[in-house]
């Protein structure tokens, strides 16, 4: 299993806030909006901001689960249910 994190950031913001946060996990940059688009996590390529939403996507690829409006205070908590759910 693998957690990725992507913003529309610059490298160097994105470091320092992975630092701040002690992220345990990689934090890509989109500056150019590409995966934005492709994961509709903004509508144009000129958005100044992504929109909070997740994706559970399995080893093969597969989208299992969309979360289109993620609240960061219990988001981990609820993908984590639904990782023990899709493992039952």
């Amino acid at each position: 299993m693998a957690v990725l994190g992507i913003s529309f950031d610059e490298v160097e913001d994105n470091a320092a806030f992975s630092a701040k946060l002690d992220l345990p996990f990689p934090l890509l940059c989109d500056t150019n909006r590409t995966v934005g688009m492709l994961y509709q996590a903004c509508d144009e390529v000129k958005a100044r901001y992504a929109k909070r939403i997740s994706y559970l996507i399995d080893e093969e690829g597969k989208i299992e689960r969309v979360y289109p409006q993620v609240d960061p205070r219990d988001h981990a908590a609820q993908v984590l249910a639904d990782l023990t759910d899709e493992q039952q």
